[in-house]
């Protein structure tokens, strides 16, 4: 009799733990509560055990999708880039505003998104995967292509007088990106706890990095 192969397992084992999954949709299910699992109790929280139990099919079923949990959160922190790249490339190309005020709606959008999409954020943009060097190459790759369209982005707000045009085109974007970073961070972590304030907050970031051109323009 021919044993099945690990693949034909796995499929055994997830339409035994559930049979309303569907081919596909299990993978689905299996992200969206690693977000959920994430947003309540941090990376730690996580392990695909548990994922599985709370899922409703086996670690057999699980294991067919990610063969371990750093596979899992790298997963889950291309998701997020996807969604970054995606919507930075809106804001950009979106010609019926002017430049300066879609450099304005990407700092807020930046703020919404940390906080609103934090699970992503402290993947994309933290320790539990960069700090140990632990990044697939796929996760690698898009990170690179999406900080290498912030750079673009940059160059574009520079030939368009709204960014100092004499600074290095990669050490701006580093620079600006840090700048919102840490208020991200300060956002999310809970040391800003007014919410109300935060539209001032990115009113004074877009007014810092954009005046300064302005400043070095008088001076010369």
């Amino acid at each position: 009799m021919r044993k099945k192969s690990a693949n034909e397992k796995a499929l055994v084992d997830q339409k035994s733990g559930d049979k309303h999954y569907h081919h596909g949709d299990l993978r689905r299910a299996l992200m969206a509560a690693t977000r959920d699992m994430i947003r309540a109790g941090g990376v730690e929280a996580l392990s695909l055990r548990k994922l599985a139990e709370r899922v409703g099919v086996s670690r057999t079923a699980a294991y067919h999708y990610f063969k371990d949990k750093n596979v899992l959160l790298c997963t889950l922190a291309e998701e997020g880039f996807r969604l970054w790249q995606d919507t930075l490339g809106q804001i950009f190309n979106d010609e019926s505003l002017p430049l300066q005020d879609r450099y304005r709606s990407y700092i807020r959008w930046y703020m919404d998104y940390a906080m609103d999409n934090a699970e992503y954020y402290d993947l994309m943009f933290g320790r539990a995967i960069w700090k140990q060097n632990s990044a697939t190459d796929s996760l690698k790759t898009l990170a690179y292509e999406v900080f290498q369209k912030q750079v673009e982005m940059t160059r574009q707000c520079q030939e368009g007088g709204i960014l100092p045009a004499g600074e290095d085109s990669l050490r701006l974007a580093q620079v600006s990106w840090g700048t919102l970073h840490g208020l991200a961070r300060l956002l999310i972590d809970g040391i800003y706890t007014d919410e109300s304030h935060i539209d001032e907050m990115c009113d004074c970031a877009a007014n810092m990095l954009m005046t300064g051109h302005h400043q070095k323009k008088d001076q010369t």
